[in-house]
């Protein structure tokens, strides 16, 4: 069977004990006679799928008992609306610090709804590096404050994860589950699973209860945080075929030294390419400050477009997959989520290495 090095951005590479795992199960779901795909959401079976993805979930990542878990759909697209639709108003103000071009996506979707106040610091520097510290201008008027924890696109992380006085929101669908977090700094959390924790499909919220309280009454009743909340994201059809899968994902996580283990991993993938590229400063130019530096997605460019593009076009020949930039940015760019295996980011590491032999 050919499987190649995929350093996709989003969908992902799954891990292969996973995939092999779905394929097994795929006609015939524990002896239902039924695929995953063919169970009623409201039947016991897929209930019980439903709950295990949650629960592993809530140990994963340490979710308070006062805090909510949702599986949505709508990507993290969606919920760049639904947030300001349910939390902000004419006269209330969201801050939103801009780290790249999601975040800047949720701003502008927030300023439908109410004010929106942004730090742009990070634009400024041409999105290499994060803000040591936010300044939010005040608690008046203030609903929430809107990071984004990594940047796909630029190569960014937020390194140490703000703790405020006034309700932080954190899109984190390119790095949950990557490293710990302190859930309890949050009012709320969504990620698309696509990258780290399962298929594209379902979306991830989890909101504080205090938070949810404070919602606003006058919302379409499918954007509605409470109206899934009340029918523990079954108010319609979920995605159930995704949920399974993230149910399968987890349960390969937590069987592979939970998030520290994967937090190990990440960290040696991304020293790996780091290291190449520091070590030949005249051909890789690193994107992201080294402070900022993303574990999850490694960006650079080589010393001019010519080189870049005899760069990619070797490395398809290899058959890594999914390493050229956004179209926006361009370059080179290398996403080493959880499921990308150590030794793919070695074998990429050492073609990085002989390209730099033979054209440094």
């Amino acid at each position: 069977m050919k499987r190649v090095d995929n350093f996709n951005p989003g969908p992902a590479a799954l891990p292969l004990p996973v995939l092999e795992r779905i394929q097994a199960e795929l006609p015939n779901y524990k002896d239902t006679g039924m695929s995953v795909m063919e169970l009623s959401h409201r039947s016991p079976e897929y209930e019980a799928i439903h709950q295990d993805a949650e629960d592993r979930l809530r140990r994963l990542l340490g979710v308070p008992a006062n805090y909510r878990v949702l599986f949505l759909q709508g990507g993290a697209s969606l919920q760049f609306a639904m947030l300001p639709m349910n939390f902000l108003t004419r006269d209330e103000r969201a801050h939103y610090v801009l780290t790249g071009s999601w975040s800047e996506k949720a701003a502008d979707e927030a300023r439908r709804y109410g004010e929106v106040s942004v730090d742009d610091w990070a634009k400024a520097e041409g999105y290499r590096d994060i803000p040591e510290t936010i300044d939010f201008g005040g608690e008046d008027g203030l609903r929430y404050v809107h990071i984004t924890s990594n940047n796909t696109i630029y190569g960014t992380q937020w390194r140490t994860l703000p703790k405020l006085s006034v309700p932080l929101v954190a899109d984190m669908s390119s790095d949950i589950l990557s490293r710990p977090i302190d859930v309890a700094d949050f009012a709320m959390i969504y990620a698309g699973a696509q990258k780290n924790i399962g298929p594209s499909g379902v979306t991830v919220v989890v909101i504080r209860e205090d938070f949810l309280a404070s919602a606003n009454a006058d919302v379409p009743t499918m954007l509605s945080y409470g109206t899934h909340v009340k029918a523990s994201s079954l108010y319609n059809t979920p995605p159930t075929f995704a949920v399974y899968v993230m149910a399968c994902v987890l349960e390969w996580l937590e069987e592979n030294g939970g998030v520290a283990g994967a937090e190990a991993r990440n960290r040696e993938k991304a020293d790996l390419l780091y290291g190449v590229i520091d070590k030949y400063p005249d051909l890789y130019l690193g994107h992201a400050y080294k402070r900022a530096r993303s574990d999850m997605n490694v960006t650079f460019r080589l010393r001019d477009d010519s080189v870049t593009k005899a760069f990619l076009q070797e490395a398809a020949g290899r058959e890594f997959v999914g390493v050229k930039g956004y179209r926006t940015v361009g370059g080179v760019r290398v996403s080493l989520y959880n499921a990308v295996p150590v030794e793919a980011a070695h074998r990429f590491a050492e073609f990085m290495e002989d390209f730099a032999r033979r054209n440094g």
